[in-house]
């Protein structure tokens, strides 16, 4: 294998070995008795086996199909007719341009690397790469959120799914004041016959407050509020990465080059989570899979799999590019959202249930209204005893009760600047009603919108609020 360098993919689109096989297709179908004729022509020896085949030195490059997701090594049509070329000029025969040649659209869109093979050795050393080109593409493809990949992902079964969330401070973006979690075994469950995942029965919770900020840090515009599933634990902040770490490691399979690994890492604001995990040190797998759940639910919108939605503030249709925010993302599903948002372990819990219900419309359920609420006494700074703690951090005063025996439809929006839509239901999602809130394209400049992040704020304090993930 000689040096290479960089080439776009635009025109590498036949499989090599294909080349090969066509050919000896060709030659059978012609009844052409190749194993007396043809090797007895001046170019015979060409075709006596793919290595013989490889000797002409092949230009090639690395790529995976853009609809199945396969690695090849792939040739240019320009390099076949360059081959069809040197027989008839050395040898003085002509050979067709077969067209029963494997044709790939590459998934790649940046520069791949050139190689020339010209002997089985080198394509055997190429060939053993595919594995990890195939990981690599499908680690973008989950990332972009594209449907048919994420889908495959959950008919295998056997991946564990951990939703994951911060709360940071308005004040100081690099402190975080909670985390929280969600988790779902697949493969478990699976091997118990416990499908599909019941959320309020399958589900793994958790939810952890830094104490160094529960009496000291409140936030104005998107304050947090308590856990509604358990017990939150109170640790410190020194404490708080290795516990993220010990539930990572918990759920992840050892890292591998070839291989995605058996955890998959769940988000409604991934550029925001990773950075975070990057600042407490936090190792992932190199294998990790990644969706971010409001990019899956766009992509599910412009393929049509959702059906027609209205733009709850203009009442114009959605526009294809548009984000949703995880609680509209709630809305349009008809999920009852008898737990409030702005809490790391409810958003986390809300993140693995959307996700649930896009992913497998049919078979999953939203989790019935709770009948008996904890009694949450929230403008006079009481709060259930399953939180530990009472602070201005657990308790804001500025949140109304919200009785959980209400029906989704009865259950009131808690941000005033929200507007209903029209719905429809959508054919396919048969769960979901088809309605928007893009509350961030009519923001006022200076305002948070609902996901916590600041838009067209004048100083440098308000821009590093802007860059902080609440909620």
């Amino acid at each position: 294998m000689s040096n290479f360098h960089l080439v776009d993919c635009q025109g590498w689109e036949y499989d090599l070995q294909s080349v090969y096989a066509a050919y000896m297709g060709y030659f059978q179908l012609n009844g052409i008795p190749w194993q007396v004729e043809m090797y007895e022509r001046s170019w015979g020896h060409l075709f006596n086996t793919f290595e013989d085949f490889l000797s002409f030195s092949w230009p090639v490059i690395t790529a995976t199909d853009a609809y199945t997701g396969r690695a090849h090594i792939l040739t240019r049509m320009t390099s076949i007719g360059a081959f069809v070329k040197m027989i008839k000029t050395r040898f003085g025969d002509t050979l067709p341009l077969v067209d029963n040649v494997v044709k790939v659209h590459p998934f790649e869109t940046h520069q791949r690397h050139l190689r020339t093979i010209s002997d089985y050795p080198s394509y055997k050393k190429l060939h053993a790469t595919l594995r990890g080109v195939c990981l690599s593409a499908f680690k973008a493809r989950i990332r972009f959120g594209e449907p048919r990949a994420i889908q495959e992902l959950w008919d295998l079964r056997d991946k564990s799914f951990l939703a994951i969330d911060f709360e940071s401070s308005e004040r100081n973006a690099a402190a975080v004041l909670e985390w929280g979690y969600a988790a779902v075994r697949c493969g478990h469950l699976e091997s118990l016959g416990t499908w599909p995942p019941i959320p309020d029965d399958n589900y793994r919770k958790g939810h952890y407050i830094v104490s160094e900020y529960v009496d000291k840090s409140r936030n104005k515009y998107n304050p947090t509020f308590p856990w509604q599933f358990g017990e939150s634990q109170v640790v410190s902040k020194v404490h708080l990465p290795q516990i993220i770490q010990a539930v990572i490691s918990s759920l992840a399979s050892p890292d591998s080059e070839t291989q995605s690994n058996s955890l998959v890492l769940l988000t409604h604001s991934a550029t925001e989570d990773l950075r975070r995990f990057e600042e407490m040190k936090i190792k992932l797998p190199h294998n990790l899979l990644i969706i971010d759940v409001t990019v899956y639910e766009s992509c599910l919108f412009k393929t049509g799999l959702l059906g027609a939605m209205l733009d709850a503030k203009t009442g114009l249709p959605r526009q294809p590019n548009s984000l949703l925010s995880l609680r509209s993302i709630l809305h349009s599903l008809h999920v009852p959202l008898d737990f409030v948002l702005h809490n790391s372990g409810n958003d986390a819990f809300a993140c693995l249930l959307a996700f649930q219900m896009l992913v497998d419309p049919k078979n999953t359920q939203a989790p019935p209204p709770r009948t008996k609420p904890p009694s949450i006494a929230l403008n006079s700074g009481i709060i259930h005893p399953s939180v530990p703690l009472i602070s201005p951090m657990l308790a804001p005063s500025a949140m109304p009760a919200i009785p959980r025996s209400l029906s989704a439809p009865q259950v009131p929006h808690l941000d005033i600047q929200e507007s209903l839509a029209i719905p429809h239901r959508s054919p396919s999602f048969p769960n979901r009603l088809s309605m928007v809130d893009t509350y961030a394209t009519n923001a006022s400049p200076g305002t948070p919108d609902e996901e916590g992040r600041i838009i067209d704020v004048p100083d440098a304090l308000s821009r590093e609020f802007a860059r902080a993930t609440i909620g």
